[in-house]
């Protein structure tokens, strides 16, 4: 009798060993699961949507013959709307080609839109007599490849701001050839520089002209549909035309 006595209370002791670590497994695998269920979450919580005026590829044409990237009108949008815009200060600069032309630049050191970084240059609309006017108050001068630039004083740089953008040039820090042609189609003409070897593909629709080899990376450069034969022109000069 007393044996039964010392066997019932063990088996008693060992249900309750079993009741407790069976308890204590459930504990276990609900802290395991939520932990997995939260890290696999975080992966597909979804952050903050991409906006198509933030792509490369989304043109817009408020009226025939413009042209609107990344929310900019080109002939219309000003510099210090696009400082606005890329949420960068532009670093101005004035250049003269050899041939003597004088160019009002902007530059944007990287930019990142829709989680694409790039650099970006504008092409700044200035009259010629205060393009003249900006080259003779210049602070300071430097050579630069066949041509110069120029520092340009304060006071121009403000006046700067205040002009539209004739163009705009957008050099992304690595962009695949198979996404041009996925995301704008078959161009309407390639041109091959002889010199250097790069390609351009153009799309006057959209007064685009992007450029894929050569020593360089790939380079988009947008221009008011109106302006499109006069950025051609020099290429059907120094290139070739070549089959798709």
């Amino acid at each position: 009798m007393q044996l039964d006595r010392i066997l019932k209370r063990s088996r008693l002791r060992l249900n309750d060993q079993n009741l407790h670590m069976t308890t204590e497994h459930k504990i276990y695998w609900g802290v395991g699961i939520i932990s997995i269920l939260l890290f696999v979450g975080s992966f597909f919580t979804p952050g903050e949507p991409v906006r198509k005026v933030d792509l490369p590829w989304h043109i817009e044409h408020p009226a025939p013959g413009t042209v609107r990237i990344f929310g900019l009108t080109l002939g219309q949008s000003s510099t210090g709307e696009a400082e606005q815009r890329f949420k960068e200060e532009a670093k101005p600069s004035l250049f003269k080609t050899a041939d003597g032309k004088l160019v009002a630049e902007v530059f944007f050191e990287q930019v990142n839109l829709a989680g694409l970084r790039a650099k970006i240059v504008l092409t700044i609309a200035v009259p010629d007599a205060e393009l003249q006017s900006m080259y003779e108050h210049g602070l300071r001068m430097s050579a630069i490849g066949s041509g110069k630039k120029i520092t340009l004083a304060p006071e121009d740089i403000t006046r700067l701001r205040t002009l539209p953008i004739s163009s705009l040039t957008y050099m992304p820090a690595q962009v695949e050839e198979e996404l041009f042609l996925k995301r704008f189609g078959q161009p309407v003409q390639r041109i091959r520089e002889k010199q250097s070897g790069a390609i351009h593909w153009l799309y006057p629709q959209n007064g685009l002209d992007i450029t894929l080899g050569g020593n360089e990376k790939p380079l988009l450069q947008y221009v008011e549909p109106k302006a499109f034969d006069k950025l051609v022109r020099p290429l059907l000069a120094d290139g070739e035309i070549i089959s798709p």
